[in-house]
């Protein structure tokens, strides 16, 4: 198995898990975000931005659908949650983002997803409790199965300090 199974028991380790993957993360990364209102994807997603050297916070882009934000790498924040249909996320002409030279993070990527790039990182998050999350990340495609190993390799010391 390529994936990865994650057990955050705060909005601190999620963001810290976020943090990992934006210090991995290279342009042309997609990230797709999977999970129910409040899950944390938006928690994780300001945690990648912190990753990426980002110092603005990275609200959920609910209202304005995207949002682009700059470090090492752009960060397209794009949240598919108001858009109802196929052909309304269609037309939003995502390919810019999709095929950018940053790093595109997808909040509610279900909705789309048979438009959306074959080759990504999913991540569905489900809830514990309540502060606690599970994270499955499902590579597809080599170049995210490649980040999934080092994802796991770069937890091996964090799991180490915190006795994990």
């Amino acid at each position: 198995m390529n994936g990865l199974e994650l057990i955050s028991q705060s909005p601190e380790q999620t963001q810290q898990f976020g943090i990992r993957l934006g210090e991995l993360a290279q342009a042309g990364d997609i990230f797709l975000l999977i999970g129910t209102l409040g899950a944390g994807k938006t928690c994780l997603t300001q945690g990648i931005a912190w990753g990426l050297g980002i110092k603005e916070y990275a609200m959920s882009p609910s209202f304005t659908i995207a949002r682009e934000l700059y470090g090492r790498l752009p960060l397209y924040h794009i949240d598919l949650y108001r858009l109802e249909n196929l052909p309304e996320i269609e037309d939003l002409g995502l390919d810019d983002y999709l095929y950018g030279h940053g790093v595109c993070v997808i909040e509610w990527a279900e909705k789309g997803l048979s438009i959306l790039p074959p080759e990504h990182l999913m991540i569905k998050i489900s809830y514990l409790s309540n502060t606690g999350r599970r994270f499955e990340l499902i590579p597809f495609g080599q170049r995210y199965v490649h980040l999934i190993r080092q994802f796991r390799d770069s937890l091996l010391p964090l799991q180490k300090e915190t006795g994990s």
